[in-house]
């Protein structure tokens, strides 16, 4: 089996609301794939339903083969999976290592709990109370939870709120570790370039609806829309005097847009290496991740809680 998580036209409602309205993708094993949208799109309710946490209306899923919604057999796939909520209710006064060795217990072959402790960066604070962590480190705990059962596949859920920038890039490279031990990741998150560094594909959420599906590089066509070439303007040169036609100029940087960026460098460059000019802070990019997001999400609907209330005071 190469597929870790399969959704086939997937359909959740609450009350009036549809949460989900036929919604399909695939992931496969060893894969990090995103989930992405806006507040009531359906992230939280598309992941509480593949965990089996709740059931769904109509459509068909199975997790590493397996349908959540079969209860015979849902303490079966949960001793497989892991889950990182955005919260996770942890009794304050135990330490860090009693959490994860009472945890660890739950799993038919859990991680070394040491090396849990060492992978989420809380050496330091292993026989500190979680009381007295701070918020990034209560969340690399949350983290060391979702993983100390050595889970096939793991859910993240917004996996570095509250941390600061380098426990991010820590975390980042605990779920690239993570996938290439072969763990197959399905994350969501609001940090664009955090999508864009681990995820490899990428499902936009929209009104309940996918709005788009594909590759995190190409989703939206953004490997082919128009490149922007930002540079410094030369000292002594007018705009006029440049080998490419300037498309904005502000103080003293030039903005350029071509839909063949080759051929435009080569014209910049070689001018500028003929004449002997320094041209600098040359860069060129497309759209954004964030972009497309923004533009496929436009207009949907407000925020809605889609949540069960006892929804963040769960346990895996």
């Amino acid at each position: 089996m190469t597929l870790a998580l399969r959704v086939e036209h997937l359909r959740k409602s609450y009350g009036a609301v549809a949460a989900l309205d036929d919604v399909s993708f695939e992931v496969e094993r060893g894969e990090v794939f995103a989930l992405l949208g806006p507040n009531g799109a359906g992230k939280t309710t598309s992941i509480e339903i593949l965990e089996g946490f709740i059931a769904r209306d109509a459509g068909s899923v199975e997790v590493l083969g397996i349908d959540p919604g079969d209860r015979q057999h849902l303490r079966g796939l949960r001793d497989r999976i892991g889950v990182v909520l955005q919260e996770l209710a942890v009794e304050s006064f135990f330490t860090v290592r009693q959490v994860l060795e009472r945890n660890a217990g739950f799993y038919p072959h859990p991680r070394d709990v040491e090396e849990v402790i060492d992978m989420v960066g809380l050496s330091e604070k292993s026989d500190a109370k979680v009381k007295r962590l701070s918020g990034g480190q209560q969340r690399r705990l949350d983290i060391g939870l979702g993983i100390v059962g050595n889970p096939e596949l793991l859910f993240l859920d917004e996996p570095t709120t509250g941390l600061d920038p380098a426990a991010r890039r820590t975390t980042w490279d605990l779920i690239r570790h993570l996938a290439a031990e072969g763990t197959t990741v399905l994350m969501s998150s609001h940090y664009m370039n955090e999508i864009e560094a681990l995820a490899q594909r990428v499902a936009v959420l929209s009104h309940g609806r996918v709005a788009a599906l594909g590759a995190t590089a190409t989703l939206g066509g953004r490997d082919r829309s128009e490149a922007t070439i930002r540079f410094t303007l030369p000292s002594g040169v007018a705009a006029s005097d440049l080998p490419i036609t300037p498309w904005r100029v502000e103080g003293d940087t030039v903005e350029v847009r071509s839909d063949d960026e080759l051929r435009a460098l080569h014209a910049l460059t070689s001018w500028a290496l003929e004449g002997h000019i320094a041209v600098t802070g040359l860069s060129v990019a497309r759209e954004t991740l964030e972009d497309i997001y923004l533009a496929l999400t436009r207009g949907d609907r407000a925020e809605i809680d889609e949540e069960p209330d006892d929804t963040k005071a769960r346990t895996p």
